[in-house]
């Protein structure tokens, strides 16, 4: 069988967008690539049953103190220093190719970053350049959406360089505003008609020119 790109997907939440990678790997729209571990920031995420309800290797590295994860999987306690370093020992122990960001409210080093080049994609909530970059995350992106006035937002995959969403795009897709739209209404149409297409197709596509290169 052909190699497969090992695929990392770091959370912190409920992984509505790693729920949609594992489905697309599933039904064969991801067929170049296959998550092999998840990491969460939180041990409370629910990100982190999603990935053993799949046998889906998973661990929290966290700067909580005290933290115990319902979920049965390791929980390793670092300190604010350590944290990205851990994080980079996971990975590379596991000769991870791709790094997925799909709702990780982590903002990464340069360090980090680099260490990655090219590396680590991200899913934004929005058309970028409108509503990203530092302060703009999770429902703050539809709440300025609609304070704007704005008729179509969308989503964006990106890579990730130093700059909050500043890395350079990888694919949008486009959704419209509707009339008595909330921000959690908007929120869950941009990821049922955005988020949940382009991010396992971003990953595919990624995987699959880069292992026939």
């Amino acid at each position: 069988m052909d190699r497969k790109f090992k695929v990392a997907v770091l959370v912190s939440g409920g992984g509505t967008n790693l729920q949609a990678i594992l489905d697309a790997q599933k039904s064969g729209v991801i067929n170049s690539a296959e998550v092999s571990l998840v990491i969460s920031n939180r041990a409370d995420a629910y990100a982190l049953r999603r990935a053993h309800d799949r046998g889906v290797e998973a661990m929290v590295i966290t700067k909580k103190k005290g933290a115990v994860s319902e979920y049965d999987v390791p929980v390793i306690e670092v300190s604010k220093e350590n944290f990205e370093a851990e994080i980079i020992k996971a990975i590379d122990e596991r000769e991870i190719d791709l790094i997925v960001l799909a709702g990780f409210m982590c903002i990464l080093s340069e360090n980090f970053t680099k260490h990655y080049e090219d590396k680590i994609i991200n899913v934004h909530p929005s058309l970028i350049p409108s509503f990203c970059g530092e302060g703009f995350y999770g429902l703050h992106v539809h709440e300025a959406a609609l304070a704007k006035g704005v008729k179509v937002t969308g989503a964006t995959v990106h890579f990730v360089n130093e700059i909050p969403d500043g890395g350079r795009i990888i694919a949008q897709k486009a959704v419209a505003v509707e009339e008595g739209d909330t921000p959690e209404i908007l929120q869950r149409r941009v990821m049922e008609e955005a988020e949940w297409i382009i991010l396992p197709e971003a990953i595919e596509r990624i995987s699959n020119e880069r292992l026939h290169k």
